[in-house]
């Protein structure tokens, strides 16, 4: 059953020209996205954070997106109330989510929406990092799948949940993972991958040698700059297929 979120009001915080923090609630939560906008977009991304939460590494790949022609909105799926600033915070985030699918997936429906509203453009794709990764592959799966053309994660959460499943009808799915990741193991991939073929659902998986988990996030111990550049180019190919 499609889980419709309730959306109050929805402020924009400039930042710049093409570029601003968005605050926008569902029921009574305060969440805060970013929109960054194109020039002439040729269709619009979805990014999903990592358990971090929204931060301004979701706010630089939405630029860049912007820099390559496509409106592009980091969601927010924790709300501005949730701390994010530990481990255990995040460990009790995005377990919070984990164990409340029909949430998850009105967080996501909200974000789609605003999404929406701000680029006034139809075609999407969706993309997450890490614990975003999987709520992608959610979104996938559910009865919101059609109203994006692909989904993609990078180095995100890969496992189905109980009582889920893959019809074979999802948009194609990108998954772009490290060979070196000791959080989703190979095996994980291989389940995955045997799910999709079995369902008849259209996917490309690539794996990078030595890449760790999170070998994306600019700046930290886990980057590994090799795996980052063949990651996002080959999602810019994703993007130029499916846009």
């Amino acid at each position: 059953m499609r889980i419709t979120s309730i959306l109050l009001a929805s402020t924009v915080i400039a930042t710049s020209a093409q570029a601003e923090d968005v605050s926008y609630t569902v029921g009574e939560e305060s969440f805060t996205g970013y929109f960054a906008e194109a020039e002439n977009a040729k269709g619009l991304v979805l990014i999903v954070h990592d358990w971090d939460g929204m931060t301004d590494y979701e706010r630089q790949r939405a630029d860049m997106l912007a820099e390559m022609g496509y409106n592009a909105f980091a969601l927010d799926m924790f709300g501005d109330e949730t701390p994010t600033e530990t481990m255990d915070h995040r460990m009790a985030a995005t377990g919070a989510l984990y164990q409340d699918r029909d949430r998850m997936r009105a967080l996501i429906e909200a974000g789609v929406q605003q999404a929406m509203g701000l680029s006034g453009v139809d075609e999407m794709v969706v993309m997450g990092y890490c614990f975003g990764g999987a709520v992608a592959l959610e979104m996938a799966r559910s009865d919101m799948s059609g109203m994006a053309n692909g989904y993609a994660t990078f180095h995100g959460g890969l496992g189905t949940p109980e009582g889920q499943g893959w019809d074979g009808d999802e948009p194609p799915v990108l998954v772009l993972h490290g060979g070196a990741d000791t959080s989703i193991s190979m095996q994980d991939v291989a389940t995955l991958a045997t799910e999709l073929e079995t369902a008849g659902t259209t996917y490309t998986i690539e794996v990078y040698s030595n890449a760790p988990h999170a070998f994306t996030v600019f700046g930290s111990d886990r980057y590994q700059e090799r795996a980052d550049l063949e990651s996002w180019s080959s999602f810019s190919s994703f993007l130029e297929d499916h846009i």
